[in-house]
């Protein structure tokens, strides 16, 4: 254990998190998305809600500045979404700007571009979420 990291920030995606440049981005999925599907480099994080992944990971990870930094997973056409989900993962990462919602298989393409997926036990439907890294301040 290291002082000042979250216990659900592994070993491996404190590695995946530190070896991530500007731009790159991470998938934190819900337990039923086919990480390894489209993804090589898929973590696993069973059992651990992806709000506290969020959580864990935020203290150590720079949103980018840039561009809209947090994109989740829109609602099938017919389906809705449940706004406690947006809002439990906003609290988890302190943020309040703009949340770009990706149509279900456009959120698949660009998660096997990503750097990253970790394949949270989060259970809520369209609980999958995309944060791309910026660069760390100069302290």
């Amino acid at each position: 254990m290291l002082k000042g990291i979250s216990p659900v920030v592994s070993p491996d995606l404190l590695k995946t998190l530190a070896e991530m440049g500007h731009g790159d981005e991470i998938v934190i999925s819900d337990a039923h998305f086919p990480g390894h599907t489209f993804n090589a480099r898929t973590l696993r994080a069973d059992g651990i809600g992806a709000d506290r992944l969020l959580a864990g990971i935020i203290p150590l990870f720079e949103l980018d500045a840039y561009a809209t930094p947090v994109v989740m997973m829109a609602a099938v056409p017919g389906d809705t979404l449940d706004p406690a989900v947006e809002a439990k993962y906003r609290k988890a990462l302190g943020y309040e700007g703009t949340i770009e919602r990706m149509e279900r298989f456009a959120f698949y393409e660009r998660a096997k571009k990503a750097y990253a997926v970790v394949v949270s036990g989060e259970t809520a439907k369209y609980g999958n979420i995309i944060l791309k890294k910026g660069v760390t301040p100069v302290a």
